[in-house]
This record gives structure tokens, sequence and C-alpha cells, in this order.
């Protein structure tokens, strides 16, 4: 097998691995729909971080990448006015039409909604003033070829606002779901070679991955967002639901298994018991930069 081939198998194999993982999102949108307005309180704070650090004004063209349903694009729409546009994207066209329905329901005109790829934008250059990504950039197979369109797509100063999860250790709301579920099945979660949702959680190295991809004022701040819940129940249904690969996983497995790994999974939330129900805590990292001229 020569070279070029080997190139191109790969290739082949990373186009499917890409389908897999939008087919997945897909997968779980039912539940961020019906989650939405959770997510939206979930993300408040962070959203408010992302969109000040954006400078947002009016008649502005913004970008959403990874929108899910949408919060996050929704809020900035309200800020760029009648007069600017925000494009709410995502590469699962479900997550897409959460988030249009959204909009209609709050009577929004100035949006619209693609099914984009983080890793390969089809968006002309220079087209947006800002792009921002709320727990996305994490996901993907080549965040730095992600962040290379996102500059792409920026006009001359436009700026990028981005989160994603801080370091596992100190994010065991999920990090202990994980936990549980590799215990019990014997295998790593993520598996070897799909991104999980702290790939990105080193602030230098997240830090770098811009500088790297050429936007320039790059800074990377750490955002507490603990995260309370009433119950074990309520949370573990509500993280089940939403988390893909999660999701995925507790659907393939026969009943006695998943009943054995949500006691697990209660076994090790006891240090995070309060008399109100469940607190953990919570870190997420809030990145921007700008492109030059």
């Amino acid at each position: 097998m020569n070279a070029r081939t080997m190139i191109a198998e790969e290739s082949d194999e990373r186009e499917l691995l890409r389908a897999r993982l939008a087919g997945m999102w897909g997968s779980v949108a039912g539940s961020w729909a019906r989650h939405a307005d959770y997510a939206d309180a979930r993300g408040a704070e962070t959203t408010e971080r992302l969109l000040a650090l954006a400078g947002l004004a009016p008649g502005e063209r913004v970008l959403e990448l990874a929108c899910g349903p949408g919060g996050l694009g929704l809020a900035a729409a309200q800020r760029v006015g009648p007069e600017g546009e925000v494009v709410l994207s995502d590469v699962a066209s479900e997550m897409t039409a959460i988030a249009a329905a959204r909009a209609a329901d709050l009577g929004l005109a100035n949006v619209s909604f693609r099914e984009l790829d983080l890793e390969r934008i089809e968006q002309p250059d220079g087209s947006y003033d800002a792009v921002l990504c709320r727990e996305g950039l994490m996901l993907v197979l080549d965040p730095a070829r992600a962040l290379g369109e996102i500059r792409r797509v920026l006009r001359s100063d436009g700026r990028v606002a981005l989160a994603v999860w801080g370091p596992r250790e100190r994010n065991p709301w999920l990090g202990l779901v994980l936990d549980a579920v590799s215990a019990q099945t014997g295998a790593p979660v993520p598996p070897p070679g799909i991104p999980g949702p702290f790939s990105l959680g080193d602030p230098d190295a997240l830090g770098a991955l811009l500088s790297g991809a050429g936007f320039a004022g790059v800074r990377v701040t750490e955002l507490a967002v603990p995260l309370r819940a009433g119950s074990f129940d309520e949370w573990w249904a509500r993280t089940s639901a939403l988390a893909g690969p999660l999701a995925a996983i507790l659907a393939s497995m026969p009943e006695e298994a998943r009943l054995a790994l949500a006691a697990r999974a209660r076994e090790l939330t006891a240090a995070y018991r309060t008399p109100d129900g469940l607190e953990f805590p919570g870190i997420t990292l809030v990145a921007t930069g700008r492109r030059d001229a």
C-alpha cells in the first residue's frame, strides 16, 4: 500500500466517523428539545460571558456553531437587533430544527439556520463579524482545522468567543459518569479516537490552538459553573439523556446492566450529596481572540 492510498483510506475513515458523530447528536436531539430550557439555565452564565467578550453591536452578522437547541444564538439575536443577523448552525439538522422552532416561538425574524460542520464551514470568506461556539469545539476531530475555518469566515477584526469544558477532575458532574460507564463496561469512554468533552480542558493548550490558527489578542479564562440537582434520579435522568455517547451506550445495554450502572453512579455521587440533593463543582474555559486585518 503506497502513501497516497493510506492517506485516502484515512480520510475516508474520518469522514465516516464524522458522519457517525453527527448521527449520534441527531439521535439525542429529542432529549435536547425536552430539556432546552434547562440547557439555557445551565449555560446562562457562560452565555453572558461569551456575549460580553464578543462585544456584539446592533447590525452585526453573527455565526453560532454547534448551536444545539440554540440558546446562545437566540440570545445573540437580541443583541444585534432587527438590523443584524444571527446564523445558527449545527452538524445535526435535527438540532437546528429545534432552534428554529424556538426562534419562531420568540418571534425572532433576524435569524436563519444552516447545517454546518465546524471543520468545513461552508460559508464565504470574511462573512461574519463574530463567531460563537459554546461547548462544541472540544467534540470535533480536528479542532485546529475548525479554528482555521472560524478565522477564515471572520471579517477583518472579527471576534471569536467560545467555551469548552475544563479538566475532567474539576467537572465531576460529568466526569464521574464517564468513570462509572468505563468501570461497568470495561472500556474507556469515550473510546480511543473519539474526542471527549474534556479534550480541550488545558487552558494553555487551548490558547496555543487559537494562536496557532492565527488569532490575535487570545485570552483564556476559567468560569465556575456548578451544577445542582434536586436528587440523584433527576441528575442521572437528565445527564444520561443529553450526553450523546452515554445515551447511545445506555440504549445498547440490557436493563440489568443499566440498573447496575445507575447504582454504581449513585455510589460515586455520595461526596456531592447535600440536604437539598446534589451539588457538583464545574469549570468551563472561555476563550476569545480576533482576526487581524
